[in-house]
C-alpha cells in the first residue's frame, strides 16, 4: 500500500491550492484519512480529518479556509485550502487508516508530503 501527495507548491499571500492524496496497492477498506503538517524547524502537526462516512474536523488555524474531502471510489482524499496564509507553509502530508485485503486489522500509512510555500 501507497500514499502520494501531490499539488503542493509556490501561492502568493490569498491564494489557493488543492492538494491530492491517493492510496493504491492491497487496499481493502479505507478509514479515517487526514492530512498533517510540518513547518520548518517545527513539529508535525494535524490540519484535517474526514471519516469513511464523509464527517470532518479541522485544526482551528485552518478551520474555514480548508476544505477536506474524499472520493472512496478512487481511495483519493483532497485538501481544498483558500485565503493562504504565509504561516500555512509546511510539507503537508497524508495519512489514512487502511486495511489490507486478507487483513483483519486496520493500519497507519503516509505519504511522502508536498511543499506548499507561502511567499510573495
Amino acid at each position: 500500500v501507497q500514499l502520494q501527495a501531490s499539488g503542493g507548491g509556490l501561492v502568493q499571500p490569498g491564494g489557493s491550492l488543492r492538494l491530492s492524496c491517493a492510496a493504491s496497492g492491497s487496499i481493502f477498506n479505507i478509514n479515517d484519512m487526514r492530512w498533517y503538517r510540518q513547518a520548518p524547524g517545527k513539529q508535525r502537526e494535524w490540519v484535517a480529518t474526514i471519516s469513511s462516512g464523509g464527517s470532518t474536523n479541522y485544526a482551528d488555524s485552518v478551520k474555514g479556509r480548508f476544505t477536506i474531502s474524499r472520493d472512496n471510489a478512487k481511495n483519493m482524499v483532497y485538501l481544498q485550502m483558500i485565503s493562504l496564509k504565509p504561516e500555512d507553509t509546511a510539507v503537508y502530508y497524508c495519512n489514512a487508516e487502511i486495511r489490507r485485503y486478507r487483513t483483519d486489522s486496520f493500519i497507519n500509512y503516509w505519504g511522502q508530503g508536498t511543499l506548499v510555500t507561502v511567499s510573495s
